[in-house]
């Protein structure tokens, strides 16, 4: 039992899995916020990118919490109807490294804020948007460490060649939702 500044009793996590176009996505969580989404690692892209997938909490809906609700509704809007998230919550983050002041987190929640659906951005623009233009190593860096993958959308963040860089989930799967929001993104509005 570690107990926090405040001294109540730290968060009782909850986890919960859903099951995306891209595989199997481990949630976690507490009452508070998100702690993590954990991606699977794609050894081949899922065929039919163009078909609506679905995305179905498959363990744990039993016992979420509020934050986690949020997330699956957020995941599931994501890859079934893009255009929602936008109206959409972003759930509470919980995890320490969004919690303490430090680049990271700026980059973080920069990129969360500024770079939209659809969009990519350099490691060197999301350091000057960040407030350091000659931090794209750290960016990099910030990218690498990032608890909320998808929702914090490091996938967006490609080198300054067009190459789309390293990702946690694997190439495979940065380049499924950066193809994914491509092709939302030139859908015809209904």
């Amino acid at each position: 039992q570690v107990t926090s500044k405040g001294g109540e009793s730290q968060c009782k996590e909850k986890h919960v899995v859903l099951l995306s176009p891209v595989g199997k996505l481990e949630i976690s969580g507490c009452e508070t916020g998100l702690h993590e989404i954990k991606l699977p690692k794609m050894s081949v892209l899922p065929s039919g990118a163009g078909s609506v997938a679905s995305c179905e909490v498959c363990e744990g809906a039993e016992e979420m919490t509020e934050p986690l609700k949020q997330c699956t509704a957020w995941l599931h809007a994501y890859f079934c109807q893009p255009e929602r998230t936008e109206s959409l919550p972003v759930p509470p983050f919980h995890h320490p490294l969004l919690q303490q002041d430090s680049f990271t987190r700026q980059v973080l929640w920069t990129l969360l804020r500024d770079v939209k659906f659809g969009e990519a951005v350099s490691y060197k623009q999301l350091a000057d948007l960040a407030g350091n233009s000659r931090a794209a190593r750290a960016v990099g860096g910030a990218m690498r460490s990032n608890p909320i993958p998808i929702i914090i959308p490091c996938h967006r963040v490609i080198r300054s060649s067009g190459q789309t860089g390293n990702y946690g989930g694997g190439n495979l799967m940065k380049e499924w939702l950066l193809s994914h929001e491509k092709l939302q993104k030139e859908k015809p509005a209904q």
